[in-house]
């Protein structure tokens, strides 16, 4: 069974300024619900306002609220944050928590949004506003339900935000791997950094996410996964530069799950990063994402037909 994160604020109109597009998150749920898979969905409350103020600037989280984010930030975050906007960060938020507390139950559960690994202490970036990975791990350690928190995100663009937020915890470890050529030109540390070559391809990828993965689940002993998986390593994706299939995705998603299963880790995923000129059909990776970890045994043949018989409505 898929434990599904959504809200309907996860959708928000399209932006009168810049060039992200809303309508694919919509787009998975329906691919999730004509997939012939067995989904049960949650829907998140908002992220209360301290929990979000703990990792980010609380004159920041104050603009965000009141949409008064400068032109500036705006500029930086690639949309104009208007008061639906500031609803839908909440509540995105919300879902990442939601998720790690049904992981904790089930073992594995995903947020159908967010992953927004960009926003910093002081402005969001990269169409990212609030940085759920962090507030999370923050609010998973604050509460005790964790001791060591690693977040893992296999997004095609390096998380900055969530190195530069969590830069210095002994408790929370940062793994990225990305296209080193990519968005941002200036990298954060995380704790650990793998940079890709433009084209790496799925043995290349798992090459390295096979040598790096489990040597730092060993040596770094989490007991909670944070996993930000954006399908932008597609070789079809807009902005992306890396070259993997969807069977790659499948196989990179499965060994992630495989590998915190293998020592008893809950993990909780959200969306991250997917672009194209088709909503449905990058939906489609992103639910396939979902339902690889969800059901581990599953046929490759059925996971990579899901969407590919799917009319939106």
């Amino acid at each position: 069974m898929l434990h599904v994160v959504h809200h309907a604020d996860y959708m928000a109109p399209a932006p009168t300024r810049g060039t992200f597009r809303f309508d694919k998150y919509m787009a998975v749920m329906q691919v999730l619900r004509h997939s012939g898979f067995g989904i049960t969905e949650h829907a998140p409350e908002p992220s209360p306002r301290e929990w979000l103020e703990a990792v980010h600037d609380p004159a920041y989280v104050e603009e965000v609220f009141t949409a008064s984010v400068p032109r500036e930030k705006e500029r930086r975050i690639g949309f104009p944050v208007t008061p639906r906007i500031a609803a839908r960060v909440r509540h995105t938020n919300g879902g990442t928590w939601l998720a790690a507390q049904l992981a904790l139950r089930h073992g594995y559960a995903a947020n159908s949004a967010a992953g927004s690994h960009h926003a910093l202490h002081e402005t969001g970036a990269g169409y990212c506003v609030f940085n759920d990975l962090a507030v999370t791990a923050n609010r998973l350690l604050a509460e005790g339900a964790a001791k060591r928190v690693l977040i893992v995100d296999c997004d095609v663009h390096q998380g900055d935000g969530t190195a530069s937020l969590m830069a210095g915890r002994a408790d929370v470890f940062t793994l990225s791997l990305h296209a080193e050529k990519n968005f941002p030109a200036r990298k954060a540390r995380s704790s650990l950094d793998v940079g890709l070559p433009d084209g790496t391809d799925d043995a290349a990828y798992m090459a390295a996410l096979t040598v790096h993965l489990p040597r730092v689940m060993g040596k770094f002993a989490p007991d909670f996964v944070l996993y930000q998986a954006g399908v932008d390593p597609h070789g079809d994706d807009r902005l992306g530069r890396l070259s993997l299939t969807d069977a790659g995705l499948i196989a990179r998603d499965r060994y992630v799950l495989a590998q915190a299963q293998a020592r008893g880790l809950p993990v909780a995923s959200a969306l991250g990063g997917g672009y194209g000129e088709d909503p449905v059909t990058v939906a489609a990776r992103h639910a396939r994402s979902m339902l690889a970890m969800a059901y581990p045994d599953a046929p490759l043949e059925n996971l990579l037909a899901v969407g590919t018989v799917f009319t939106p409505v």
